[in-house]
């Protein structure tokens, strides 16, 4: 039988037939040992092949194979620092939702994310959240934020997913689409959801005042039929983001506006560091290319400290 994993708990999986009929399943222990390095071998999205098996009191399902993936997010681990962890496959898009406080999401998370994104070929929407508690110059500092990565190419949406503001717009976004929400806790993902789909009903909880931090309503990546056409994957919170099998000198071709600068490099292997008449390094100059996004990708290839975080100006903080 052939099925769509809608939920992963790290050693079962739910899985829907094309008939709408959902098994759980496990896997069949040769996956563990196929080459797979990622800590979850089958991942929400997968589309797999299972063989079903009558304990006596229900029928379970055994995962035999993982049909080619057509895409899939994948970050490092966080408690394995060498293995890395698929956060869901076969996308066609995926969604950052990004708070400027409570909690706040810099930029290099922001830049990680969507490095990765573009290495393996998945469309990122920005949405910014909770923009009606924000005062008039937290609004100006999203607007900045938003113009930025609109000018590289990035789809941008102001919203709140608490009183509905912009929703509509995501839900265009998402018809006939299989899509992933992702973020830090806290930054309104299960509220969005049951704002785009009120049938779902997930749980939600409030920030943490003592830490300012989302709290983990959401425990496993699960995906959701909507009550429109299309699919919702919702993923836990995540506070770290490393990249993942890329070398230094790969990861600006990944940076839109750098790649479209590189041609112009003296240098074809130009690494846009110390080289001379580097396009990258003239642009940066010229406020044609953002400090933050320079100083995220700097980071990236120097493999500096993730802990450190960079504000919306490239600040370290």
């Amino acid at each position: 039988m052939i099925g769509t994993v809608y939920k992963s708990t790290g050693s079962w999986y739910n899985v829907k037939t094309d008939k709408g009929v959902f098994y759980e399943c496990r896997i069949k222990g040769k996956l563990r040992i196929k080459g797979i390095k990622s800590t979850n071998p089958v991942a929400v999205g997968d589309v797999v092949v299972f063989e079903l098996e009558n304990t006596g009191d229900e029928t379970l399902g055994v995962i035999s194979d993982i049909v080619d993936r057509k895409n899939y997010i994948i970050r490092k681990s966080v408690n394995l620092s060498k293995q890395t962890h698929i956060i869901a496959a076969n996308l066609d898009q995926v969604f950052l939702l990004v708070t400027l406080n409570n909690p706040v999401t810099y930029s290099i998370f922001i830049d990680r994310f969507l490095v990765t994104a573009e290495a393996y070929h998945i469309p990122a929407v920005l949405l910014f959240n909770k923009i009606d508690v924000y005062n008039d110059d937290e609004l100006t500092e999203i607007k900045y934020l938003a113009a930025l990565y609109r000018k590289i190419g990035y789809t941008c949406i102001g919203i709140s997913a608490k009183t509905g503001k912009n929703v509509n717009k995501v839900k265009e976004l998402m018809l006939k689409k299989t899509s992933m929400f992702a973020g830090h806790s806290g930054v309104g993902k299960s509220t969005l959801i049951n704002a785009i789909d009120p049938n779902l009903t997930l749980k939600t909880a409030e920030i943490s005042q003592q830490h300012l931090q989302g709290q983990h309503t959401t425990t496993f990546a699960e995906m959701f039929d909507l009550d429109f056409d299309g699919r919702i994957i919702d993923t836990p919170g995540i506070k770290g983001f490393g990249i993942v099998d890329m070398q230094p000198s790969e990861i600006g071709d990944y940076f839109p506006e750098f790649f479209e600068l590189k041609e112009h490099c003296k240098f074809n292997n130009c690494m846009h560091l110390d080289e001379p008449k580097c396009a990258v390094k003239d642009a940066l100059e010229d406020n044609k290319v953002s400090w933050s996004r320079y100083r995220s990708y700097v980071q990236m290839i120097t493999g500096e400290d993730e802990n450190y975080r960079i504000d919306l100006y490239g600040e370290k903080k």
